[in-house]
């Protein structure tokens, strides 16, 4: 199952982006963006961690959930509020993610 698929067995609309810039242009474009998930390493001009950052500026109450199979993320690396989920994960984690941060808004 991809990530994609579990979110939305998790009963959540999923508007894809396939990197950082293109993410960007689809929170300018869409108003009913209310989580960003997003993997740390990905291509384009910036990764996870700047997009989270990104987010944080423009969209202040967008919740962030990053994920990585591979970078080690401290206290501080992402914006407050946002939760580090760690691969590989399962569909219960992603539930229970998205329901923690959407719970916060």
């Amino acid at each position: 199952m991809t990530a994609v698929d579990m979110i939305e067995e998790a009963g959540f609309e999923v508007v894809e982006a396939t990197n950082a810039d293109e993410a960007i242009l689809l929170l300018e474009a869409r108003l009913d963006i209310t989580v960003v998930f997003t993997d740390i390493e990905m291509p384009g001009s910036m990764n996870g961690l700047r997009l989270a950052e990104a987010v944080r500026g423009r969209w202040p109450p967008i919740k962030i959930i990053a994920t990585s199979g591979h970078c080690v993320v401290r206290d501080g690396d992402l914006p407050s509020g946002g939760l580090f989920l760690a691969k590989p994960y399962s569909p219960t984690q992603i539930s229970s993610a998205l329901r923690e941060v959407t719970a916060q808004a």
